[in-house]
């Protein structure tokens, strides 16, 4: 699957605080009713429940780990099934356990619900999407006729199976770039105009409902010749959460990081990372800059945080609360330009939260811009453990 939390952290945070994301089975109801087809299936909270489920398909099904990650059939999180006590046994397994994927943490995230659906008797596996392209400023079709694999892992070893083709900015996806993927997904003749079809509908879906991210991966033909998504993915783009207020119930706080959650109720654009660093920048250009000098020199990013331009020292407080209540941080790095938000603020608010926290790290300050003397002579004064620095350069020798 395509994925927000990628290895770089310049490709990857500033699109994953972005992205607003659904279980499998929201996805796919979300599909089915722009006529796209999806297995027959239901969500079950219990054991019992998947038993029944698998019962009313005939006992062979497919039980799925509902959870924000990819990776789930290699976690043991998807698992074929061929009767009803099958199901409830397997079901019994991964209900109420963490789920650990090379998407997530080593933590895991908890399984609360399972998708039980049919089994689709497979011919061929194919990978479509509809994603925003950075490099265009737009969104871009995906389609590889190697479906079931990671479209990253695609790309490196045959890139020759991959097709792009990028939809005009305002009228959409004509059909006969529809028709191209299609032909590109070397599709049986009388198959071409129902995957055509598809596409169009997966575009009209990605548009109206403001998606960052619409992935069908594997798209399979069936051995009787149907088109059905087997696995479906669908990301929103929260910039757009103003005018659909249903995504709310769509949430699932449970499959959320709880720094990120707790960031997001601050108005805080934060997204945690796998590294030991913490950043505190105010501005995403800087914190992409920041977090790519951090990788430069050896270390890791804990954080991407983007305290923003309009600030006040409660914000700031919240966001380095945030940063020092990582365990994993060893060290932090607070990187500065005052120009709305000054530095002196930024500064009040950085000691206000070393001085609650009590937590005895290496923290590094660099500020330039509006009241940087006033800045300096507050973090010099606080009694914290912080280190002044003038350059980028500098910072980076501390961080080795």
């Amino acid at each position: 699957m395509l994925h927000y939390r990628a290895v770089s952290p310049r490709t990857s945070a500033k699109e994953a605080q972005r992205a607003v994301k659904i279980h499998e089975y929201q996805a796919k109801a979300l599909m089915a009713k722009y006529g796209i087809p999806v297995p027959k299936g239901g969500v079950a909270t219990t054991a019992e429940e998947a038993g029944q489920l698998a019962e009313s398909l005939g006992g062979r099904a497919v039980v799925k780990a509902q959870v924000h990650a990819g990776g789930r059939g290699k976690a043991g999180g998807v698992k074929v099934v061929t009767s009803a006590q099958q199901a409830q046994e397997v079901a019994a397994q991964l209900l109420g356990r963490n789920l650990v994927t090379h998407q997530t943490g080593p933590e895991g995230v908890p399984v609360r619900k399972l998708l039980v659906e049919e089994a689709a008797a497979i011919d061929k596996e194919l990978y479509l999407s509809i994603t925003i392209d950075p490099g265009a400023q737009g969104p871009v079709v995906i389609a590889s006729e190697a479906g079931g694999m990671e479209i990253e892992a695609v790309a490196a070893a045959t890139p020759e199976k991959i097709t792009r083709v990028a939809p005009h900015p305002v009228i959409g996806l004509y059909p006969f770039q529809a028709r191209k993927v299609a032909y590109a997904l070397n599709l049986k003749p009388e198959l071409v105009r129902p995957a055509a079809d598809l596409l169009l509908n997966l575009q009209r879906l990605f548009v109206e409902q403001d998606c960052s991210l619409v992935e069908i991966n594997p798209l399979v033909v069936t051995k009787d010749g149907r088109l059905i998504a087997v696995d479906g993915k669908i990301n929103f783009d929260d910039d757009a959460d103003f005018r659909h207020k249903e995504w709310e119930s769509l949430r699932d706080p449970e499959q959320e990081d709880p720094l990120e959650r707790e960031a997001n109720t601050y108005g805080v654009s934060y997204v945690r990372l796998d590294g030991d660093v913490g950043c505190l920048v105010n501005g995403a250009g800087l914190a992409m800059a920041t977090m790519d000098m951090v990788s430069t020199v050896g270390a890791r990013p804990a954080n991407f945080l983007d305290v923003g331009g309009g600030a006040d020292e409660e914000k700031v407080t919240k966001a380095f609360t945030l940063i020092l209540a990582d365990p994993r941080v060893k060290k932090v790095l607070v990187n500065v330009f005052g120009g709305i938000l000054r530095c002196d603020i930024v500064a009040r608010g950085v000691v206000a939260a070393c001085v609650a926290s009590r937590k005895s790290i290496p923290i590094i300050v660099r500020m330039q811009g509006t009241n940087r003397e006033e800045g300096r002579k507050i973090i010099g004064e606080s009694g914290c453990h912080m280190q002044l620095v003038d350059t980028m350069h500098e910072a980076a020798a501390l961080l080795k």
